[in-house]
């Protein structure tokens, strides 16, 4: 008998409603902080047809013309045509952005910055396994990896001219009893597309265009890619319903925070109680998870185990963690318990918030780019970000992004744990 077992992870492009809508609140983020670093920011966004609503609470020293910031990145992701019903210069949009709560900030600033405590309570989650290059779980690095080639091909508009910006993917993998990828079982792709083209087209493109374009991205899983094309027990579904003209925020709704599984680990490893996109890293939300993900990697890539699920929680106020959990799944590599290896996790990594933010350089404005394709798993690197200000002139700044995936530190994780 087989102990092969199927898992699935699903992503979604830049253009699904809940995204545009994740983008515009980390846009907003970002171009506070640009002029701000110390601003506390939690912001909320609903679009639908024609219209998009901005709400939540700021407390900042600058100010930002929202609803050019909106308009911008609606435009960017490709919202730009009065066929699609939403597109950016046309829609309305009504700001609601208000003070922050007293209260809240209360418990959060202290004379002692080091002492800044968590912006609220709750637990928060990372991982990492080996099964990818970059740390994360198959089944969703390659469904995030399809939807944004998806993407790339549509910007570039050279081919699959037809395409859209909404799109989904599901990637199903059959895993052996030791947890390894096998096959790849079953791909879902539904792309929005212009009217008169039918799902055998752009079938037909996806697997002359597409994913010949994905196979190259990782050695690990292109192999897997050609020998799902070839496996007639596979199956490749394109458009399951046979049309999908109407789409983005006039076929759906869309509201931030709605995509947290696609946002982290596709179900693999857990997701704590809070989205991301909006908060600032006084949220631990947001700060605590990147710091969760960046340990999880660091313990994985150091040798410590296959794979790492990390936890950890606070209360309100208070900089200490409340508690710190790993879980390596059976499969550390060293001879401690899961309970000692976190607890040599703590005497190496500082998890107040303001160290968190600190050694990660989060009060930066770096958040748009995670708000599509996942927070995490992504590349590290210096870019060129623009920003407007509240007369809506642009300046420029460099920003280092995913500070969270760097292994600055595995040295450190290295000797503590003798490897």
């Amino acid at each position: 008998m087989t102990k092969n077992y199927l898992f699935t992870s699903e992503s979604v492009s830049e253009g699904h409603p809940d995204k545009v809508s994740d983008q515009i609140s980390d846009a907003i983020l970002d171009n506070i902080l640009s002029q701000d670093p110390q601003a506390h920011v939690a912001c909320e966004t609903l679009c639908t047809t024609g219209q998009v609503i901005i709400a939540g609470e700021v407390t900042c020293k600058a100010w930002v013309d929202v609803q050019l910031i909106a308009r911008r990145t609606i435009a960017e992701i490709g919202y730009t045509k009065a066929e699609y019903k939403f597109e950016a210069e046309s829609c309305g949009i009504l700001n609601s952005l208000h003070a922050q709560s007293a209260d809240i900030n209360m418990g959060v600033s202290r004379a002692n910055a080091e002492e800044q405590g968590a912006g609220d309570q709750g637990m928060m989650f990372g991982y990492a396994t080996d099964e990818t290059d970059n740390f994360m779980p198959l089944t969703l690095d390659l469904a995030h990896t399809l939807v944004y080639t998806l993407a790339r091909i549509r910007k570039e508009g050279q081919q699959m001219t037809y395409l859209r910006p909404d799109s989904k993917s599901q990637v199903t993998i059959e895993y052996d009893e030791l947890h390894r990828p096998v096959r790849i079982a079953t791909i879902v792709l539904s792309t929005q597309h212009d009217e008169g083209v039918t799902p055998q087209m752009i079938k037909k493109d996806i697997i002359e265009i597409l994913l010949p374009r994905v196979a190259t991205r990782d050695s690990r899983y292109g192999h897997l890619l050609e020998d799902f094309l070839k496996d007639p027990k596979a199956k490749l579904l394109v458009n399951p319903t046979g049309n999908f003209v109407i789409g983005g925020p006039h076929g759906d709704t869309g509201l931030t925070g709605r995509k947290i599984i696609v946002d982290t680990y596709g179900g693999r490893g857990a997701h704590g109680g809070g989205a991301f996109s909006g908060k600032d890293p006084s949220k631990v939300d947001r700060s605590a998870a990147y710091a969760a993900r960046w340990i999880a990697k660091h313990l994985v890539a150091a040798g410590v185990a296959h794979e790492a699920l990390v936890q950890v929680s606070y209360a309100i106020g208070v900089a200490e963690p409340v508690s710190l959990y790993v879980n390596t799944n059976g499969t550390a590599l060293v001879h401690l318990s899961d309970a000692e290896i976190a607890e040599r996790v703590g005497q190496l990594f500082d998890l107040r918030p303001a160290a968190i933010i600190r050694a990660l350089k989060l009060t930066q404005p770096m958040y748009q780019e995670t708000a599509r394709y996942g927070h995490v798993g992504r590349t590290n690197e210096v870019v060129t970000k623009t920003f407007l200000d509240s007369d809506g002139n642009e300046y420029t700044r460099e920003v280092e992004l995913f500070t969270w995936e760097k292994l600055d530190r595995i040295e450190e994780v290295k000797h503590a744990f003798g490897l």
